[in-house]
């Protein structure tokens, strides 16, 4: 074994394969030629560096008693001479030398520009890439440096680097396809995802994060998710029921159906969704955007049972004697805490998810112009601007009122409907 494929490590191979020994030829970088490849001119003569080095690589890549292993380091030695065991720790090349052809067209394709770091980062080159134009291995290689923090935080570990890019140089719909390989609602979480992925960017060490959400939302709607093709599986026996029609049942259908897997969503309610459904207001997430998406999972052979609790009527035994392979629950969680205080039982008084889901349902709720909201979370600043938009507080504001409003606005004080539902949270 020869470490380091420089001009003196492809001598040393060369002479002792002429020799008739079998050497591996171990080296870091993707292509053999070390320091040399990156000289202009050779010290002392003056003669061309890469006229000189390149037949030696060419010579080192085409004899037969060598091995060349690129993008690997030594990690451990240990034996007795005559006699060693090596360790080696490749890393992936990602392109298959054996099918590349070196023509070159995966640079134009790839969007990702890093420091170019065989001419000492004085010039960018693609990720997709070749060390140097007269290199040995003659194939391209792309290089990944770790795990970008974005996809390590993001709960459905999206390839956040993948679509940004994508989404970077216009290509929309490739964007896109990123990210319904892993995520079925792109539109919906483009809306109404946290986003923990922007508070770990990277970008955040030289201005502001990149926003990594509101890009889902923008290549969902410039694309849609109808012209994005699903791959072909092949159509398997297994059935499997899924309990619930939220965020959870419908990924689960979804991941099944690209595997060629049937499956039959029971939900309990009037309508799939789940939480998206009943538990966000329409003003944030549009009701359209979510049935669109739904409707596409539908399309790819998932049967969706509505009003169809699992209870008393139809039990988990009565869907394993129905012919189903697996059973997954996707229940959520929908039940609110009880603040356990004394007239919490009045009915006037109900839960904000309750609330939330009764509007949604268009069932009866609790309803006035005073308004008690408690609690200052998410889900109580959604019950708070739900009953806003139901006519609770409206018309009643005095100096006083007036006063607190223009405190909690400041600069923002332009704005009518933000205006309007702050005047109401100052008041709750």
């Amino acid at each position: 074994m020869v470490v380091g494929a420089g001009i003196a490590g492809v001598q040393a191979s060369l002479d002792l394969a002429n020799a008739g020994y079998y050497v591996y030829l171990v080296e870091k970088t993707s292509a053999i030629g070390g320091r040399m490849a990156q000289l202009d001119k050779t010290f002392p003569t003056n003669d061309c560096a890469m006229c000189i080095v390149s037949p030696k690589l060419v010579e080192c890549g085409r004899h037969l008693n060598i091995e060349i292993i690129t993008n690997a380091e030594v990690q451990t030695i240990a034996g007795q001479p005559g006699n060693f065991q090596v360790a080696v720790h490749q890393k992936p090349r990602y392109i298959d030398p054996e099918k590349c052809t070196a023509c070159g067209d995966c640079i134009e394709a790839c969007p990702v520009a890093l420091p170019n770091e065989f001419n000492q980062g004085l010039n960018t080159c693609k990720a997709t890439n070749k060390r140097y134009a007269q290199a040995f291995p003659n194939s391209y290689c792309i290089t990944k440096l770790d795990r970008a923090p974005c996809k390590i935080t993001c709960p459905a570990n999206l390839n956040v680097q993948g679509y940004v890019q994508m989404a970077k140089v216009g290509k929309y719909a490739e964007s896109l396809s990123i990210i319904m390989d892993d995520l079925p609602l792109p539109g919906v979480i483009g809306r109404i995802c946290p986003h923990p992925c922007e508070g770990e960017c990277r970008r955040l060490k030289v201005d502001e994060a990149i926003a990594i959400r509101d890009i889902k939302r923008f290549v969902a709607d410039q694309v849609g998710i109808e012209n994005i093709a699903q791959p072909a599986a092949e159509a398997r026996p297994e059935r499997v029921a899924i309990v619930g029609a939220g965020p959870a049942g419908l990924s689960c259908a979804y991941q099944l159906a690209r595997r060629g897997i049937k499956s039959t969503i029971f939900e309990a309610l009037p309508k799939a969704g789940g939480a998206l459904a009943v538990g966000v207001p329409s003003y944030r997430l549009p009701a359209e955007v979510l049935q669109k998406e739904i409707d596409n999972i539908a399309a790819m052979g998932v049967d969706i049972k509505l009003n169809s609790p699992i209870g008393k009527d139809l039990t988990l035994d009565d869907l394993k004697a129905q012919g189903f392979n697996a059973i997954f629950l996707g229940v959520g969680a929908p039940k609110s805490f009880d603040l356990r205080v004394p007239g919490e039982d009045n009915p006037q008084v109900v839960a904000a998810l309750d609330y939330l889901r009764g509007v949604a349902l268009d069932q009866p709720v609790p309803a006035g112009q005073n308004v008690v909201v408690v609690g200052g979370g998410n889900v109580a600043i959604d019950a708070a601007r739900t009953a806003l938009r139901k006519g609770a507080a409206k018309g009643r504001q005095g100096d006083q009122g007036r006063r607190r409003r223009g405190q909690r606005l400041g600069a923002q004080e332009s704005h009518p409907g933000l205006r309007r539902e702050q005047a109401l949270l100052s008041r709750v």
